[in-house]
């Protein structure tokens, strides 16, 4: 598929996820009919009852994340920070607490129904130092050198242009900023099939980078101190709950896949000057 077919697909279901929370539901990332879900391997417990308690409901349940990348990434008080794919907008709004009211938390998503549920949020929450933007994560709507921080849960895989998209979050970060993000990615092979199953796509798993093409890709667009680190390991009967309902052969191909998808902490920073 083209790269506009991919974000058109991924657009609509996202819109649909959103909708799906307005009747009480949460809607798994991961799988083949991506429908109501409450033990998906890839977005379930990953917030604490504490960090949740201070939040909407409906921006519980639009979680759609692989990680907590507001847990991991290093956020100080007075910090502007943008989330790329900000959904339902649960880690803009955490990102908000972190930064105080002398800070800043950008919302960007391209999906209508997702940003009108993360206003809303933003709107039952009482934050005021938080904006949600329109727009896709391969053209950032903000200048050069403008955001202390960038996070993202579980979205640059979903992107047709993935370079394109570090290449941005490189272009808005000030010199010295840090790229945070929690995703999916590949350690060894992955079966065709998978890669080629769009059901597979907007669930997080065909699309995601391996490790060395994510460190290949930072490091291409001018970060440093690049980490990578596995949060979770998608093992054989995870594998088997995301195949479910994509028309692969679950059992055999959750034995390639099994170990192989990970969710991951990816950290880099740009440098204080240029090179």
């Amino acid at each position: 598929m083209s790269t506009e077919d991919i974000t058109a697909t991924v657009r609509e279901h996202y819109g649909r996820a959103a909708l799906q929370v307005a009747t009480g539901a949460r809607s798994g990332c991961c799988g083949g009919s991506c429908g109501v879900s409450t033990d998906d391997p890839i977005t379930s417990n990953l917030y604490t009852e504490a960090e949740t308690a201070t939040l909407p409901a409906d921006a519980v349940l639009a979680s759609l994340g692989c990680g907590n990348p507001t847990a991991l990434a290093e956020l100080n008080e007075g910090e502007v920070v943008l989330d790329l794919g900000s959904g339902g907008g649960i880690d803009v709004l955490l990102s908000a607490q972190r930064v105080g009211p002398t800070g800043k938390a950008y919302g960007l998503d391209m999906t209508p129904e997702m940003l009108a549920l993360a206003r809303e949020n933003q709107q039952k929450a009482g934050v005021e130092n938080v904006e949600f933007l329109t727009g896709e994560i391969e053209a950032i709507p903000l200048p050069d050198n403008s955001v202390d921080v960038i996070i993202s849960n579980c979205v640059v895989n979903l992107s047709g242009d993935k370079r394109k998209v570090i290449g941005e979050a490189f272009r808005v970060l000030k010199p010295g900023g840090r790229f945070a993000v929690s995703d999916v990615v590949v350690r060894g092979e992955v079966p065709a099939q998978v890669r080629q199953n769009m059901e597979l796509w907007v669930g997080c798993v065909a699309g995601a980078l391996t490790e060395q093409e994510f460190h290949g890709h930072l490091r291409q667009a001018g970060f440093e101190q690049i980490g990578i680190e596995p949060t979770r390991i998608y093992e054989f009967q995870d594998a088997k709950a995301f195949l479910t309902g994509t028309g692969l052969d679950t059992e055999v191909l959750a034995h390639e896949v099994g170990g192989r998808v990970m969710g991951a902490f990816i950290r880099a920073r740009k440098p204080a000057r240029a090179a």
